[in-house]
């Protein structure tokens, strides 16, 4: 496919050529609608360094996630998941939120419906301020229950060799996090692709579009009448039936966008 890169737009899998008006339009459809619904990925987070936690350097070279984040392994051995998830935790408490996640709070405050989805543990769009999150595979800093799910929110430092037992049931406490293997949670779920389906605007942002259920929420939203929007830095299976697709960073995208609509709203 011949494709030709034009500042941060590019040409997409129909050949058409998106440039600055392009940005204009879209942020002309989020000041006229209602609802927006926003779905990130892994793309947002690693523009503000968050490790993928697959390298071959250091005392967890020899494992690999899919070894850790599973119940069999903290059946077996929890001290041992538990001392990789407090190894995690250490790594991005020194990430911080980048412009993106700022650009998606502002885009939330200046809208009328909003809903942020994100397949992302790390806590950052909180750590930004945006209220309406839906965290479909859960939050690194939250734990819970490992036989009654019930969720402990205050932020509790776990000891591997002295992890602390539920007070309702004496369950050993885990991350909240879904692990490999593990369904996501069904009212989440559920509210993600009720708010999908029912949004004007849909955005999908860093995403690979491959993990589902997730990759089917842009699709669904699409099919209910919604403008897709895909800002990513390579194309994906979703970006035949985008709307617009700009590869690029969000941090870089999304506050031109942004900026734009509040320039229309002080007219």
């Amino acid at each position: 496919m011949l494709s030709r890169t034009v500042g941060l737009t590019l040409v997409n899998l129909h050949s058409k050529l998106y440039t600055s008006p392009m940005i204009e339009k879209i942020a002309d459809i989020a000041h006229n609608c209602k609802h927006i619904v926003v779905l990130t990925g892994a793309g947002i987070s690693a523009e503000s360094g968050v490790p993928t936690f697959r390298g071959k350097e250091g005392l967890w070279g020899k494992f690999r996630p899919e070894e850790l984040a599973t119940m069999d392994a903290f059946m077996s051995n929890p001290e041992i998941v538990w001392e990789w998830y407090n190894w995690r935790r250490e790594l991005m408490w020194k990430v911080q939120p980048n412009l993106g996640h700022d650009a998606i709070t502002n885009l939330e405050n200046l809208s009328d419906k909003f809903t942020l989805i994100t397949q992302n543990v790390d806590g950052l769009h909180k750590l930004a301020d945006t209220k309406n999150i839906l965290e479909l595979h859960g939050n690194i800093y939250r734990n819970k229950c490992v036989s009654c799910n019930t969720i402990i929110e205050e932020t509790v430092e776990i000891q591997p060799d002295a992890i602390p037992s539920c007070q309702k049931c004496g369950g050993k406490i885990r991350p909240d996090v879904v692990w490999f293997g593990e369904m996501l949670d069904e009212q989440i779920i559920q509210k993600a692709f009720e708010d999908s389906e029912k949004s004007e605007l849909f955005f999908s942002i860093g995403t690979s579009a491959v993990v589902h259920p997730a990759a089917s929420l842009p699709v669904a939203a699409k099919e209910r009448g919604a403008v897709l929007v895909e800002i990513n830095m390579e194309a994906t299976p979703i970006t035949p039936i985008a709307d617009y697709f700009i590869a690029g960073k969000s941090g870089e995208i999304l506050p031109q966008i942004v900026a734009l609509i509040k320039e229309k709203r002080s007219i």
